[in-house]
């Protein structure tokens, strides 16, 4: 079994650990009204998306989603998590040393203590049990946002008992042997559809898209066609589902937790990649942390 395989498959066990964490870490998440940013890369950032949109949703206060090397450093917050599963990704760790030189309070969500991200936050909690050994992020970023959900107290078991639905049951038939998909999501789910497509593309360099479900009529709709999947993580609206089946794609319709329909997704991922004779571990072109040199460094 390829490291990337199992840890997903641990995603139920991590969110109920996560979960009961959250109430302990209280003091260094974000207060109702607080005015905060989320910030990561990659995955990280994809999962930021989500929690800005739940907790504005849950009407927690103003909070925007940015990737760390686009924080707009001219703008004013309570506090700034940052997501990172590695610790050591450059532009996370450079972000957190220009906002203690400004005072910005700051909360690193992290997979491994043993980094400088401990150093350069002012709070951290430690998601070590949900660290992985593989380059393709599953069971990490979604039990951080676990943690944030139930923060927010949006998590519910019913979540947990969806992940594991998702784990169990089959996969919609004849999915795999397709070669470009579709993710659409709503409101916090636009930010995992965007997480759905960058698994495909890094477990199985998959042609995969992503976009929220109304937008997807604007034009979008135009590479729909038989041969591709459409899937919706989120309940989908009106009569899309028809449009996009009249297109000949293939439509898959949302059922569970949008979180636990992200791990179906992480299991299509493998099984493309199976069919294709590619390695999970060992993702083309990728580290399992951007660490950049000087040189490699943009200047803001």
């Amino acid at each position: 079994m390829s490291h990337v395989a199992y840890e997903l498959s641990t995603q139920p066990e991590c969110w109920e650990r996560a979960a009961e964490l959250a109430p302990a870490q209280r003091p260094v998440l974000p207060r109702p009204a607080d005015r905060i940013a989320i910030v990561g890369c990659g995955t990280s950032y994809y999962m930021a998306q989500a929690a800005a949109v739940l907790r504005e949703e849950a009407g927690q206060g103003e909070t925007d989603a940015f990737p760390a090397s686009e924080f707009p450093r001219r703008r004013r917050y309570d506090r700034v998590v940052a997501l990172t599963r590695s610790g050591t990704t450059t532009e996370v760790l450079d972000l957190l040393a220009g906002l203690r030189e400004a005072g910005v309070p700051t909360t690193a969500v992290i997979g491994d203590p043993a980094t400088p991200v401990m150093t350069l936050a002012d709070e951290a909690v430690v998601l070590d049990f949900a660290d992985e050994r593989s380059v393709v992020q599953t069971r990490f970023a979604t039990t951080a946002l676990t943690l944030l959900r139930a923060h927010l107290g949006l998590h519910t078991d019913s979540v947990v008992a969806d992940a594991r639905a998702a784990l169990a049951e089959p996969l919609p038939a004849g999915l795999e042997s397709h070669g470009q998909f579709t993710f659409l999501g709503r409101g916090w789910s636009v930010g995992l559809a965007n997480e759905a497509a960058l698994k495909m593309r890094e477990a199985s360099l998959s042609w995969a898209e992503s976009y929220p479900a109304m937008e997807y009529r604007h034009g979008p709709i135009s590479v729909s066609g038989p041969g591709t999947v459409t899937w919706s993580l989120d309940e989908a609206p009106d009569g899309l589902a028809q449009q996009v089946c009249a297109t000949g794609s293939q439509w898959v319709a949302g059922r569970l937790d949008p979180l636990a329909e992200l791990v179906r997704v992480h299991r299509l991922a493998l099984a493309v990649a199976a069919q294709q004779g590619l390695d999970p571990d060992a993702p083309r072109h990728l580290t399992r942390s951007v660490v950049l040199t000087a040189g490699e460094e943009a200047v803001r």
